[in-house]
Order: C-alpha cells, then sequence, then structure tokens
C-alpha cells in the first residue's frame, strides 16, 4: 500500500485533510494491522487526502497514565504534542478509542488542542455525505452481527449511534446484547489491564462478555477498538468458536463491503 507520510507531504509542499493517528495496536499487533489497512483502503477509495506521521508517532501514553506512571505520560503528550504541532495538524482520526480518548479530553490540559474524530464516527460522515457507497449484494447483507460498545467510545464518549449507522448501511440484522450502549459491559482490556495479570476471580471479563455475544447467536462480533477485538477473540476462541462466529471491527466490514 502507499500510505502517504507526514514529512513527506510537507517536504512536497502538501497537507493532508486529516492525520490518521495508526496508534501503538494498529501498527505492531498483527491483527490490529488489518485494521488499520481496512480504514486507509476507506481513505484511498473515497479520496480523502491524509497521511501517517509514520516512525514519529509515539505511544500517546494512554496506558502509562492508566497504569499510574504520570511522569511517562507527560514525556510522551509533550513529545507528540511538539511533533503534531510542528506539522500544524488540526485534525486527527484513529481507530483506537483510547487514543481518540486521550487526545479529545486529556491532551488540552496540556496544550494539544485538536479536532479528533473516531474512525466509527469519521466512515459514518462519509456515508452520510455519500462518499461511501456499498455494494448492493455486500459479503455481510443480512449477517446476523452484534455490536460491542468500547468504554472509551461509549461511556465514555456517549458515541453509540455512529457505529451502529455503518452498520445499518451494510444491511444486516444488528442483534443488540442484553448490556448494550451505556450499560455495555467492558471487554476487560481497559485501564492497563490489557498489559497485566488479572486478579484472583471466578471469571475473567472477556469471557464474561464473549458469552454475551455468543448467546446473541450472531454470525458477526463488531467492535470499533484494537483492544476489544482482541479480548472478544480470545473469549470466542476459548469457546472453540472461532471458526463459526468472526470478531472483526467496522473499518474491515465496510472495507469488504465497498
Amino acid at each position: 500500500m502507499q500510505v502517504p507520510i507526514m514529512a513527506n507531504l510537507v517536504a512536497a509542499g502538501e497537507t493532508p485533510e486529516v492525520l490518521f493517528w495508526v496508534g501503538c495496536a494498529g501498527s505492531f499487533d498483527q491483527r490490529a494491522q488489518k485494521i488499520t489497512k481496512a480504514f486507509a483502503t476507506i481513505l484511498d477509495k473515497v479520496g480523502t487526502k491524509y497521511a501517517i506521521l509514520g516512525k514519529e508517532e509515539m505511544c500517546t501514553g494512554d496506558p502509562a497514565r492508566r497504569a499510574g506512571n504520570e511522569f511517562m505520560f507527560q514525556m510522551m503528550a509533550y513529545q507528540n504534542i511538539q511533533i503534531l504541532d510542528g506539522y500544524g495538524i488540526k485534525k486527527i482520526v484513529t481507530a483506537c478509542p483510547h487514543c481518540f480518548n486521550i487526545f479529545k479530553n486529556e491532551y488540552p490540559a496540556l496544550g494539544g488542542n485538536y479536532e479528533v474524530i473516531h474512525h466509527a464516527t469519521f466512515i459514518q460522515q462519509l456515508i452520510d455525505e455519500g462518499k461511501i457507497t456499498m455494494t448492493e449484494n455486500g459479503a455481510y447483507k443480512g449477517k446476523k452481527i452484534t455490536y460491542h460498545d468500547s468504554c472509551y467510545l461509549g461511556r465514555a464518549n456517549g458515541i453509540y449511534e455512529a457505529p451502529r449507522k455503518v452498520l445499518e448501511a451494510l444491511d444486516v440484522e444488528l442483534i443488540e446484547m442484553k448490556r448494550c450502549k451505556s450499560n455495555g459491559l467492558c471487554c476487560g482490556a481497559g485501564g492497563a489491564q490489557m498489559f497485566k495479570e488479572e486478579e484472583n476471580g471466578d471469571t475473567r471479563i472477556n469471557i464474561e462478555r464473549s458469552n454475551e455475544a455468543l448467546a446473541t447467536g450472531a454470525n458477526i462480533i463488531a467492535a470499533a477498538c484494537p483492544f476489544c477485538n482482541t479480548m472478544i477473540t480470545d473469549g470466542v476462541k476459548n469457546k472453540e468458536k472461532e471458526d463459526e462466529v468472526a470478531v472483526l471491527d467496522i473499518a474491515e466490514l465496510v472495507a469488504a463491503s465497498l
């Protein structure tokens, strides 16, 4: 794929409409790399002028702050803000709700003020503007899909409708879990839990959540967060259902239906 790098664009005297912030999972996790590629495919297809920072992109510092390392978070944040401001970035789109939340709600306190959009909202806007048109008989038409609300997208930022509208545009049958929207259950990865051993208990949260998703009878569990995707995929494998039920990001669903 030919993905534009910010430094190269600026050197050529061009400025992109949006900066696509890839994030750690989207860069290094093999599964999440597929989400990154799917979203880049959508951006290419609709002709959105975008760029990524490439090697200049650091972690936002979200896991460090959640785990209690405030010093490391601030060091990372200030470095990111310097780079973003140096390029005059105004608009950031990211496929990770953790990156989205920290840029939108926590970077302003350190002087980093940007318009931040999560890819679910961005894709919904493209659909509303008529820039994305789905194929008549898309790969997922009529499939039963359940959607898992990411904590940082849902309860933290009140974004419930955008991902669901994207799924509606795919002409699928959306089946909600009992715990959904503002009553949704965490996948078990938030608050830096992704990177540590769980405490003693009877059930791992991701197993509990995956069981709720499987109970809907859906063929596909849709998510809009790379962490949620990992945790629910593990839960589906735990039930040995990975051949029957796919866990996919909404960007992958859309990219396959263009």
